[in-house]
């Protein structure tokens, strides 16, 4: 094949691949030439564009979808780069999911018997709306859908353009992932923020006004954070208490909380982090329920994106931990435990056990411990203890942890765990270590390390987080022979 980088090929996308790729195979001689293309499905005709070039593959970022699949339904929905299987029937995309996730597994961690351990999958109790987190971007570069050319001097408001980092595609009706209310409102908030006459930020030349939304929405209350951030070039002509005053205009009680993020950074990054934060209305935090205890989030906390699946998750995951014996006064650890919720469920359902048990959480995101700290104290939790620290570090500094735990869990980033750090909690000697992951493929490299220390896959469960998209996620129990 004569292709290079930065080639625009037509491409028959002939099956799915792990990670939500589609294979495209392409006619040589005998045999075929494979293209990897990210997020397209089997059945469609696509344009792609190549970034990578090897002898026996190449892969390639979807441009645009040429002509959908035959199993696709097209729905009044928005197609966003971020949900490219909404068209594509739940059904489907599960089937597909489940196969390449085992295969690839399996694959990567050498069990042959894979089949035997497996528990099932878990679908998404909503398969439309069922985020809690959605972030838009503003642009004065428009990639316009009606006619698919490229506006200066225009005023964005939505999802960068598939394969673009400087334009974007305005979000006129809903997308189908998040809040449909709000999504249909988006445009007529993009209206209003138009006509202040401050302008969008231009990605190429870093200058600007209006940057980003942050939306956090909670299920229990039904109720909508906002946070908008902008830059600080013309902010004294931006009207904060008209912005507030048009938001409850649309939404009401709905709104719980509106802050203003001033980021000069020249990085594309809503983070408040990168800036000075303060609320113009409301309160900063939403409330949250996951299995009957309460969180509150602020913008900035890690929080499950599909709350109602990750209760799901955590349950299936502390079925795992304590099925088998776990002895009174025993110690158990949540490694990168974020904010701490799959401890406090534990120790929620310790409530009801005569054996109690020590949880400790650590993760390395002081504002993540915080948050799990204040949660754990408004739920009335007690036997629980948090620490801010490097998972490899912590476990480094506790020797006497060695032999004394019972179990514990592991939820690690896409990454997976360092081989060091994966080394020390392998010599903690724990009985049952549940891993859950939001990569299976990392989670099989660690697999094949914890099978070699001496421990079997007993159990292993996917779950379907994320509807519409290639990422799933998955739950592994190890016992040790």
């Amino acid at each position: 094949m004569k292709l290079t980088r930065g080639d625009i090929v037509e491409l028959t996308i002939h099956a799915y691949s792990f990670g939500g790729r589609g294979i495209s195979r392409v006619p040589i001689d005998d045999s075929h030439f494979i293209i990897f293309v990210d997020n397209a499905f089997p059945g469609q005709i696509v344009k792609a564009k190549i970034d990578v070039k090897r002898k026996n593959h190449a892969e390639a970022q979807l441009i645009e979808v040429i002509q959908r699949s035959p199993d696709e339904e097209v729905l009044n929905f928005q197609e966003i780069s971020g949900g490219p299987y909404i068209y594509v029937p739940t059904k489907i995309q599960e089937k597909a999911k489940e196969e390449s996730t085992l295969s690839t597994f399996s694959k990567i961690s050498g069990i042959k018997n894979l089949a035997d351990v497996y528990d099932g999958f878990i679908s998404s109790p909503l398969h439309y709306f069922y985020r809690n987190k959605m972030e838009y971007s503003f642009s004065s570069i428009e990639h316009s859908l009606k006619s698919g050319t490229e506006i200066d001097d225009a005023f964005a408001l939505g999802f960068k353009r598939r394969g673009t980092w400087w334009k974007v595609e305005s979000l006129d009706k809903p997308s189908g992932l998040f809040d449909e209310e709000w999504e249909s409102k988006l445009h007529l908030i993009r209206s209003h923020l138009e006509q202040s006459t401050l302008p969008a930020w231009h990605p190429p030349k870093k200058e600007g006004f209006f940057r980003h939304i942050v939306i956090r929405k909670s299920f229990q209350s039904n109720q909508l954070l906002i946070n908008l951030v902008t830059s600080s070039e013309g902010l004294h002509l931006f009207d904060g208490k008209a912005f507030t005053a048009y938001l409850i205009s649309l939404f009401g009680e709905r709104i719980a909380g509106i802050q203003h993020t001033i980021n000069d950074n020249v990085a594309d990054r809503s983070k408040i982090e990168n800036g000075e934060s303060k609320l113009l209305y409301g309160k900063g935090v939403v409330e949250e329920t996951i299995a009957g205890l309460r969180f509150e989030i602020s913008m900035e906390s890690f929080f499950q994106t599909n709350p109602a699946c990750a209760e799901l998750l955590y349950a299936r995951a502390i079925d795992y931990l304590l099925e088998d014996e776990v002895k009174k006064d025993s110690v158990v650890l949540d490694l990168f435990c974020g904010t701490g919720t799959i401890a406090q469920l534990i120790a929620k359902r310790q409530l009801k056990s005569l054996a109690p048990i020590s949880i400790i959480g650590v993760d390395i995101v002081e504002q993540a411990i915080e948050d799990a700290k204040r949660n754990a104290k408004l739920n009335g939790l007690e036997d629980l203890s948090f620490f801010a620290a490097d998972v490899g570090k912590f476990l480094k500094q506790m020797p006497e942890f060695e032999g004394a735990i019972a179990a514990l869990i592991l939820d690690p980033p896409r990454a997976g765990i360092a081989p060091k750090t994966l080394q020390k909690v392998i010599d903690l000697g724990a009985k049952t270590i549940v891993y859950i992951s939001c990569n299976p493929s990392t989670q099989a490299r660690d697999a094949s390390l914890l099978i070699d220390a001496g421990y079997e896959l007993k159990k292993y469960t996917l779950v379907d987080q994320f509807p519409h998209t290639g990422h799933i996620e998955s739950i592994a129990k190890f016992v040790k022979k």
